[in-house]
């Protein structure tokens, strides 16, 4: 049990190891089991930050209380996970109460700082599910207060712990290409699962901060870490064009739209019994809906998003993010001194893929069918040579595997070191939402927006490791 739980210091000390601040190892003080609790019991909280770590590790952690706006999403969250403890609306009042080791912060996107905050004042060590938070000031306000209480703050990303990903990380960093100059980043969103942000609350920017932030911080972590550079200088281009106003028609949820058998976008929440018991049966507490009309009035994200990066270290992206794309996918080509690196996931006319679009996302994101798929290519062109094909064995479910393996790295294998770095600090929450931020300032400005105007935190042109 103690050498479990040293194990476990170890690898959140790894985790935040990308600060540019100094930080000391988690202390859990000297519980045999690490006291943990849990603050916004949606979807992702209650499952891969909930049930999942109940069921895979509950010999060197405990829940010692789950917090929640709405008293009835509680309840059934707390029967879901399988767990014997309090519940409170009041998040102050669960802090006072538990005392616990560490927050898990899991709440709507806006709110992360107020809880990040609010914990690391209180002495505790924080782990937030990305992105960090949602504009510059709260940022910034974050920054000041992990400096100053002494404790440690985490981002969960998880997509750099996939095979595939790695793969690409791991023919980087040998120079294969030489040095990159440019890069090309494209992420497709299918039809049912880009909709599905326009239903639910990361429809409006006050919430979500637009799909510059909450969706795309992945694929911008992804960017940085592959680059091993920080952004500098951001221009984009945004606009929606297909759900919100754009709509033909309007009603309040699907459930209830008189057009459901006109509407090509219709989604019959009835048919997901944990969804109508996580939200729908708790509606009457908090009023959100899970099933929102796609062109309700109130939607003023983009749905189409263009955007260049500069990277401190001169290199230059073009990214892209498609939310209503026949496929479900992404692409991304680097282009170096010495050569193309080409690399893509399931786009469907390269493996002549039947895959069920509507269900993708949905077996993606399931944390228990995890599955091997045979392989994956990347293809290496080298200057003045033919081509050559790398072929990655992948998985499915779980984030390509990479929450697994996320996951196994702090509880199972903190000691092996990771000579791909995929361990993500404050630096890297912080480095990959305000590329972003400044998207969606560029947008509204019409100009570039630069980095280092955004907070104190100075853009480099290597990535900094633990100081």
């Amino acid at each position: 049990m103690e050498n479990s739980r040293r194990k476990f210091l170890t690898s959140i000390s790894m985790l935040a190891a990308y600060s540019a601040f100094p930080m000391n190892s988690f202390d859990f003080g000297s519980t045999k089991k690490l006291r943990i609790v849990l603050v916004g019991t949606g979807i992702r909280g209650t499952g891969f930050w909930g049930k999942r770590l109940v069921d895979e590790y509950s010999d060197i952690l405990e829940f010692v209380g789950l917090s929640d706006i709405n008293p009835g999403r509680l309840q059934y969250a707390k029967g879901y996970m399988g767990v014997d403890c309090p519940t409170f609306v009041d998040f102050d009042k669960m802090l006072a109460t538990t005392k616990p080791d560490l927050i898990i912060v899991t709440t709507v996107d806006s709110t992360h700082h107020k809880f990040i905050i609010k914990g690391l004042e209180f002495g505790c060590d924080v782990l937030t599910e990305k992105p960090l938070t949602t504009d510059e000031n709260k940022t910034q306000e974050i920054l000041n207060a992990e400096r100053k209480s002494g404790k440690n703050l985490i981002v969960g990303f998880n997509y750099r712990w996939s095979p595939y990903t790695t793969k690409i990380k791991e023919i980087l960093a040998n120079n294969t290409i030489g040095k990159i100059t440019s890069v090309d980043f494209h992420w497709y969103l299918n039809t049912y699962h880009g909709a599905s942000y326009f239903r639910r609350w990361h429809g409006q920017k006050d919430k979500g901060g637009s799909l510059w932030v909450h969706k795309a911080t992945h694929h911008f972590d992804l960017l940085n870490w592959w680059i091993d550079s920080d952004p500098t200088e951001v221009f984009a281009y945004g606009s929606l064009e297909n759900y919100g106003a754009s709509g033909p028609f309007r009603s309040t949820n699907c459930r209830s739209c008189e057009y459901k058998n006109n509407c090509d976008y219709y989604y019959d929440i009835t048919k997901d019994k944990h969804l109508m018991d996580l939200y729908v049966a708790n509606e009457k507490h908090d009023g959100y809906i899970r099933d929102n009309c796609l062109f309700r009035n109130e939607i003023d994200i983009y749905d189409k998003m263009s955007a260049q990066i500069k990277y401190t270290n001169n290199v230059t992206v073009n990214y892209s993010l498609t939310t209503y794309s026949p496929y479900e996918g992404w692409r991304i080509a680097f282009n170096g001194t010495e050569g193309r690196i080409e690399a893509s996931l399931d786009i469907p006319y390269n493996k002549n893929s039947a895959a069920n679009q509507a269900e993708m996302h949905a077996k993606e994101m399931e944390q228990s069918a995890v599955e091997d798929t045979s392989t994956e290519s990347i293809i290496v062109h080298k200057l003045w040579k033919d081509f050559d094909t790398v072929l990655v064995p992948t998985e499915k479910g779980g984030h390509g595997g990479g929450d697994k393996r996320l996951h196994d790295k702090i509880f199972k294998t903190p000691d092996v070191e990771d000579p791909f770095a995929r361990s993500a600090g404050i630096r890297d929450g912080v480095m990959s939402v305000l590329i972003g931020i400044a998207a969606r300032k560029s947008i509204e400005s019409g100009s570039p927006i630069k980095i280092e105007d955004l907070t104190d935190l100075t853009p480099v042109a290597k990535r900094i490791k633990k100081v």
